[in-house]
């Protein structure tokens, strides 16, 4: 599983005093951590006002960076924002993230063409959230033929097929794993991905939820997910499932995580 670290966000509101006061230590010690928990990306999102956005996020990315190699994924519902942050990181990482919606593909399928970043993309364009799993499947057939036209393979595109709450859904997850599996059939170097918290908003004890959704979503060809990797338990049922899928050759990822005090 390609974990992308949820915790350096400004609307969570730890995190938004930090920035404000421009805690530094902090943002360091919860970078470090999260890298050293197992994260393939550290996710940096400001949540400041779009004016001071991009100053803001390459004060964040300048202070991960002197503490962890690890990628960062740029995050920013501004896709000017996303494209401005790229010279502020050492090496490619991923972006988070685009749609059909617009421009916004062009915009980064255009800045990161020929180079080893990533994207996350979002299965919506401009008529919205698509209400069924065959709308779905056509946006992502649209993203497709527009990555190609950019020469950007499908193993650098994250696909987020749109976690809604489950309080609110009429099917439970069906919608959501029948597009992965789909998308997975054609495409099996693709990466799926999506909020592994978003399912369980409105909802009481909402862990048991996400951990039931990961698990279900694995099984459905989910290999990337934005969560908190500090969650020891959520990690655990991780390694468990990719162990249980076959994904851990012998469960030596499950037995060295154990040992390294990762669950």
């Amino acid at each position: 599983m390609i974990i992308i670290g949820e915790k350096l966000n400004g609307s969570i509101p730890s995190l938004g005093k930090a920035i404000a006061e421009r805690d530094s230590a902090l943002i360091q010690d919860l970078a470090k951590k999260q890298a050293e928990a197992g994260a393939a990306f550290i996710d940096v999102c400001a949540s400041v006002p779009e004016a001071q956005e991009l100053e803001t996020l390459k004060w964040m990315i300048n202070l991960v960076q002197e503490v962890t190699d690890t990628p960062i994924a740029i995050d920013s519902p501004s896709t000017r924002i996303c494209v401005g942050a790229i010279p502020f990181c050492k090496r490619p990482g991923l972006i988070n993230s685009i749609s059909m919606e617009g421009n916004k593909a062009d915009m980064v399928f255009s800045a990161i063409a020929g180079t080893a970043w990533e994207c996350v993309a979002l299965l919506s364009d401009d008529t919205g959230i698509p209400k069924s799993s065959e709308k779905r499947l056509e946006v992502f057939d649209a993203l497709i033929k527009k990555a190609g036209t950019y020469k950007i393979p499908p193993e650098s595109l994250h696909v987020d097929p749109l976690i809604e709450m489950l309080c609110t859904s009429e099917d439970g997850i069906t919608k959501i794993t029948t597009t992965m599996k789909k998308i997975k059939e054609r495409y099996p170097t693709i990466h799926l991905t999506g909020g592994a918290s978003n399912i369980s908003f409105n909802l009481p004890a909402r862990k048991y939820i996400n951990r039931a959704f990961i698990v279900l979503a694995m099984s459905a060809g989910m290999d990337s997910a934005i969560l908190d990797p500090l969650n020891k338990d959520m990690m655990g049922l991780i390694y468990a499932t990719e162990a249980l899928l076959a994904q851990d050759e012998m469960c030596i990822g499950y037995i060295n995580a154990f040992r390294a005090g990762l669950f």
